[in-house]
């Protein structure tokens, strides 16, 4: 047996099937990300931090454009991708611990968005987009997420993406045009999709708007929005129903 398909034998025993408690928990964590990417899009140099791979779009850019290349874009993904093999690579000793895997990785995204919080209200990045301080709050703020996306994709089965949207809206659509399939089956199935992918899409605008409104008011500030619905996503047990 492979140290791969040894580790997840490791972790099987605490993977959960979707209930209804688990089907809220991204939405939540949808709206969370949608908090995240956009104030770190408004004050963190046009960087995102939630959608990562955004970044790539903007490095590519900046490299075939010329000019000064923004190293935040640039370190976000690599500090994405180290967080998460982290994560893997801790997971199972973490899981041993009471299966407390999910909460722990959620106590670790609060955490994160309260540093980044913190952070920003002590040295004001938003003044500086492209400093050094922005840069570190955005390498704090990928972090959080990579603890987001790792918890969802190692405890949730079938969990889909809290942060990139773009597949979430393909599943949407198809699922509303199957609602009106003449198959029966194709309409009873496109009722689970719709459920499962919409609060998705919404919770993630609301996110976006909500942060938007608190940049323009709060501008540094505006990071205590996602860090307290990330304290509270930590605090609300997300216990699988028992059928």
């Amino acid at each position: 047996m492979s140290a791969s398909q040894t580790k997840a034998g490791r972790l099987s025993p605490h993977l959960a099937a979707i209930s209804v408690s688990e089907k809220r928990l991204p939405a939540l964590l949808a709206v969370v990300a949608g908090m995240v990417d956009l104030i770190g899009f408004l004050n963190l140099g046009n960087v995102f931090t939630a959608h990562i791979t955004g970044n790539l779009v903007v490095l590519g850019a900046a490299l075939v454009r010329g000019g000064p290349i923004n190293l935040a874009p640039a370190l976000a993904i690599p500090t994405f991708a180290v967080t998460v093999a982290t994560i893997w690579l801790f997971a199972p000793t973490m899981a041993a611990r009471n299966g407390g895997l999910r909460q722990r990785l959620l106590f670790a995204q609060f955490w994160l968005l309260a540093a980044v919080f913190i952070f920003s209200v002590i040295t004001q990045p938003s003044e500086d987009p492209h400093g050094l301080a922005a840069g570190l709050g955005v390498l704090i703020a990928a972090s959080a997420m990579a603890c987001q996306n790792a918890m969802l994709h190692m405890t949730v089965t079938g969990a889909p993406s809290t942060a990139v949207m773009t597949g979430n809206l393909v599943s949407g659509v198809l699922g509303l045009l199957d609602a009106f399939s003449p198959d029966a089956s194709t309409r009873g199935n496109a009722a689970g999709r719709i459920s499962g992918f919409l609060p998705l899409l919404v919770g993630f605008f609301f996110g976006c708007v909500v942060a938007a409104a608190a940049v323009s008011l709060l501008r540094d500030w505006a990071w205590i929005f996602p860090a307290a619905l990330a304290a509270l996503a930590f605090v609300v047990r997300w216990i699988p129903e028992e059928g």
